[in-house]
């Protein structure tokens, strides 16, 4: 093999501020959840349900910005600025529309959607949940542009840039909440408005600097008001299945916390002050997937296939050692973390055993089920990916959740016990699908 393309040096420089920001971006999530608490556990359960529903919209506008990503790497490794600068420009057009119409179908639905999914929650947690909902929903259009501004800059390896700007979308939030919550006492919309508040100024912030001519990858207006049908074509077959697995994904996500819904109260908040807080446990394996398109797409791009075969290997060992050491210390820092909310004892109990299964099972399977379908996707593989995670989420994740919480009553523990049990089957399949090499045959440019 010829010589690296990314040094450890460079390695370190990719992930440490994908690191940071992925903790922070897990924070916003957490930090809405601890502030509402003091709200009472019907304000806590009503932001829970929410984001559920409110992460398939999410999941919808990553996916597609990570196809985008995929595209301009793979450009940017081939060498071709004039396509790369094209590929940029459409991303954020593309993103923009696509989330400008979420956010209107959020907002004519979300009260008919909140009923079909969780009409058997009690009164003042669905009151909740509409605040909640219709406020965050206004975000989405800034967040796809938003979502595109990290992808450009992160297919280039500028990880430096998103980093700061998500402390600062960060900070605002956090600020945010505060205010919200405890000064002008708004409950859940005191957590909500800040999201929306935060996230539009991350947007702007992304969106100039995306501008900048000084970076070896920008975005050019007159490309961003052109419809390049070829190449929106390239971004939308990475983005496309990919939206298909993450819409999918997250609707499977959805029926189990409708199974969780009809389980109390108690399970309900205990749910989502795990869900909360077990985002941590993969913090550092987040970083690395989204690294991943950086590297495996810009060694594909470049049509080296051996170091993007020794990269994937490397990443998955990176992730695993990086998943012990995060656990570790994520166990340690449970009990106070727990701490920080305002929950009754049962509730507490509950939580505390979710996120130590959750600290094992991250630790063992986490790894090979995540980062080798990510690594797949930069290069292209994206239909296989799609077939194999949605159908592992339905049989293993979804099924087996109905059976060991409700039908055998293990309740909100018999779910989670569901997802490690699709995580396994990951494994399986992508580590086949890797050996077996047939993932290299979907280049996407030249």
């Amino acid at each position: 093999m010829k010589e690296k393309m990314f040094s450890n040096r460079a390695l370190f420089r990719l992930f440490a501020p994908l690191l940071v920001e992925q903790l922070l971006l897990m924070l916003v999530g957490m930090v809405d959840t601890i502030m509402v608490s003091s709200a009472g556990e019907a304000a806590i359960s009503g932001v829970s349900i929410v984001n559920d529903v409110n992460n398939l919209m999410i999941q919808l506008l990553a996916a597609l910005s990570g196809g985008g990503a995929v595209v301009v790497s793979q450009y940017l490794g081939l060498g071709d600025k004039k396509q790369t600068i094209r590929s940029a420009s459409q991303l954020v057009m593309i993103s923009s529309l696509i989330a400008f119409g979420i956010c209107v179908i959020s907002l004519l639905s979300y009260k008919q959607v909140l009923q079909l999914l969780y009409g058997s929650v009690e009164p003042d947690v669905m009151q909740a949940a509409r605040t909640y909902y219709w406020i965050t929903a206004l975000s989405f259009p800034v967040l796809g542009i938003y979502n595109a501004g990290t992808a450009v800059f992160r297919s280039m390896g500028r990880t430096n840039t998103t980093m700061f700007v998500s402390i600062l979308m960060n900070t605002i939030n956090i600020i945010g909440n505060y205010i919200g919550v405890f000064v002008l006492h708004m409950g859940v919309a005191g957590v909500a408005w800040p999201t929306l508040i935060s996230r539009a100024v991350a947007a702007v912030l992304m969106l100039g600097l995306s501008f900048s001519k000084e970076n070896p990858i920008y975005i050019v207006w007159n490309e961003i008001f052109c419809w390049r049908g070829m190449m929106l074509k390239k971004i939308l077959t990475v983005a496309v299945p990919n939206g298909i697995e993450n819409a999918l994904f997250q609707v499977g996500k959805i029926l189990l916390s409708t199974f969780v819904a009809t389980y109390g109260t108690t399970q309900i908040a205990a749910n989502g002050v795990s869900n909360s807080l077990n985002t941590l446990c993969y913090a550092t394996e987040s970083a690395i997937q989204l690294g991943a398109v950086t590297i495996i797409g810009q060694c594909v791009g470049a049509d080296d296939y051996p170091q993007a075969e020794y990269y994937i290997r490397r990443l998955v060992k990176i992730a695993y050692a990086a998943a012990l050491v995060n656990n570790v210390i994520m166990y340690l820092c449970m009990p106070f973390l727990l701490g920080l909310y305002t929950l009754s004892g049962e509730t507490y109990q509950i939580a505390h055993l979710i996120i130590t299964m959750e600290c094992i099972a991250v630790t063992l399977l986490h790894s090979p089920a995540f980062v080798i379908p990510s690594s797949l996707r930069a290069a292209g593989d994206v239909r296989y990916t799609m077939i194999i995670s949605v159908l592992s989420m339905f049989v293993f994740r979804v099924a087996g959740a109905y059976i060991l919480g409700t039908i055998m009553g293990y309740g909100v523990v018999g779910t989670k016990f569901a997802w490690y049990i699709d995580w396994a089957a990951r494994c399986i399949f992508f580590i086949h699908r890797f050996h077996s090499g047939k993932w290299k045959k979907f280049r996407l440019v030249g």
